[in-house]
């Protein structure tokens, strides 16, 4: 007989987990020292069956249910929700409730962690690692509430609409906003402004690591020297001396920087696997020159997931559209 719609579903999502670390297991071959992450699939729990049952360590943290494709998933986030009171039915676990749920069809993923301030199901391109879900618990606030927390902007030497740029995207994601557009005139200080913001999200959000996606070389090289000679108003260090930043090359991101330069084209080469890149293309528009798009089919070029760069990598994303006059962070 055929597989079920829900029969498929699952053999997508075991294959999805699988390529995030994560170790797949019936509960009749219960072993949670498999791996480092072991995902139990139909364990009872106190609301009932969950699908998977997500440990780190021997011990619980997150829920996995799974949908047939087609399913709205931000419907299910509540029944995902109940299944993580955990303390009546696992010992060994992280936290109680559990704090991470993600509802999957295979195709499209939510996932949401409970401790987040006014938290939500939000959609993601794929599972996160064990060993990220384990760095998460274990942090005493989420990224979410520390962004509720910036101290008051130094306004010196900053312009106006500098002050103006930086204060209303700080209340934009303090009010769980993520997606900000700032637009501001040619000549009025955008690099400076999104080196201001980026040094705030790292010393006072804790962010591990921003992505700063320029269109060409040469604006990513413009880049690094913005953070090169950028003086923190805290104690007038330069940046660089506080933290690592990379043009991004052919041996991929530094484990220890905290912001990462790439065109998009590279950024896809290094998601692609593809070993070799024309260096000579990055210095090339790929906005003008339509990057993105297969010359095959007219569609956008598809990315898979690489568990060399995992969704984790990046807490913020920066894309500079300078030839546009606008940064989109």
């Amino acid at each position: 007989m055929p597989d079920t719609p829900e029969a498929l579903a699952r053999k997508t999502i075991d294959a999805l987990l699988g390529a995030a670390g994560w170790t797949t297991q019936d509960i009749s071959t219960l072993n949670l020292s498999a791996s480092r992450g072991v995902a139990v699939r139909e364990m009872q729990s106190h609301g009932g069956p969950a699908d998977y049952i997500l440990f780190v360590d021997g011990k619980a943290l997150g829920i996995v249910e799974a949908k047939k494709e087609g399913t709205t998933l931000s419907a299910v986030a509540e029944q995902s929700a109940r299944y993580t009171a955990a303390m009546k039915w696992i010992p060994q676990r992280w936290a109680d409730p559990l704090p991470f749920t993600y509802e999957s069809t295979g195709i499209e993923t939510n996932f949401r962690d409970q401790r987040d301030p006014d938290s939500r199901s939000r959609p993601v391109f794929a599972f996160h690692t064990p060993e990220h879900l384990l760095e998460l618990v274990q942090q005493p606030d989420t990224l979410r509430a520390r962004l509720r927390q910036f101290p008051a902007l130094k306004t010196a030497p900053l312009r106006e609409c500098q002050i103006d740029a930086v204060t209303s995207l700080e209340k934009s994601l303090a009010a769980n906003r993520p997606r900000v557009l700032i637009q501001m005139a040619t000549g009025s200080g955008k690099a400076f402004t999104a080196v201001t913001q980026a040094y705030r999200l790292i010393k006072h959000a804790g962010a591990k690591r921003i992505l700063f996606l320029v269109d060409r070389g040469n604006l990513g090289r413009q880049t690094v020297n913005e953070f090169q000679q950028f003086t923190t108003p805290d104690d007038g260090s330069k940046f660089t001396d506080l933290y690592n930043v990379q043009m991004l090359g052919p041996g991929g991101i530094d484990p220890v920087c905290k912001v990462t330069v790439s065109t998009i084209q590279r950024l896809y080469s290094q998601l692609s696997g593809n070993a070799t890149f024309d260096d000579e293309a990055d210095e090339h528009s790929g906005y003008e020159s339509g990057f993105g798009v297969s010359p095959q089919s007219s569609s956008p070029l598809e990315v898979r997931y690489n568990p060399k760069i995992p969704i984790e990598s990046f807490d913020f994303v920066i894309v500079d559209e300078c030839h546009r006059s606008i940064y989109n962070l």
